[in-house]
């Protein structure tokens, strides 16, 4: 039977970093922006939500800006184009300034609460990042066919013993993202930034956290496109890793920003 954590009293952080990616999310985006500054005040005592919109074409940009503007705790960081979610991904890291990074997507799939749940987990133990996994996957059959499969290839080529690899629920450390650069753009992200810390022996941690299906908004993850170039990418890296294991280790762009604001 999976245990599922419970954030407690004591799961808060000095300071927080949250964000987001939107991909033509209007429809979710104030909701979850809500949500947020409704909550995290009781998961920090500092925090910050990035909005990063991916080149959307709907309203996303625009009420991006305006939730910018009416809260001092919000900035939105704008793709001109799509550049797809590992790009996103990448952009909220480098944009956030605090010593603990979390995100979700911007899909309202999560909820901001069981961050609280990653939170208690770090502080209970001496992981550098802790993961979430869904205890029960509210998506499209496709979707949980193609996790299995992917799950069990990082497990293979790569020894990733993770049970979910890409649940958009994710806390870590800043010290610990120090020095690790990730080259995927797509969706092979998530799995090359864990790949990347376990080689430098960061510890991992994995608790389980609720899913929720999506009430607005079109997924995009079971798209061809976005399928093949997670695999090629996948396959990149482990070619790479097979030929040069630390020139592979050190390729792409730097997950944190160059400075780190006060």
């Amino acid at each position: 039977m999976t245990r599922v954590a419970t954030a407690g009293p004591g799961a808060r952080l000095a300071a927080l970093s949250y964000f987001f990616p939107a991909h033509n999310e209007a429809a979710n985006l104030a909701g979850l922006v809500e949500e947020a500054l409704a909550t995290l005040p009781s998961l920090a005592d500092e925090f910050e939500i990035v909005i990063v919109d991916d080149g959307s074409k709907d309203a996303t940009p625009a009420l991006a800006d305006e939730l910018a503007a009416a809260h001092p705790q919000v900035r939105a960081v704008h793709h001109p184009v799509n550049l797809g979610y590992g790009a996103a991904l990448r952009t909220g890291f480098a944009a956030a300034r605090f010593d603990h990074l979390a995100f979700t997507d911007g899909d309202r799939q999560f909820r901001v609460a069981d961050l609280g749940r990653l939170i208690e987990r770090l502080q209970a133990g001496s992981a550098d990042a802790v993961v979430g996994y869904r205890i029960q996957r509210a998506d499209p059959l496709v979707r949980t066919v193609y996790a299995k499969l992917y799950r069990l290839a990082n497990r293979i080529f790569f020894g990733l013993r993770v049970r979910d690899v890409d649940c958009a629920c994710k806390l870590f450390n800043r010290a610990a993202l120090e020095g690790v650069s990730v080259e995927s753009g797509g969706a092979f992200f998530s799995a090359e930034l864990l790949i990347k810390l376990r080689a430098r022996g960061r510890r991992i941690d994995e608790v389980g956290v609720p899913h929720y299906p999506r009430t607005a908004g079109s997924p995009t993850g079971a798209k061809p496109q976005v399928v093949f170039r997670a695999v090629r990418d996948f396959w990149a890296l482990r070619l790479r890793l097979w030929a040069a294991p630390r020139r592979a280790l050190s390729r792409g762009t730097p997950i944190l920003g160059s400075s780190k604001e006060s």
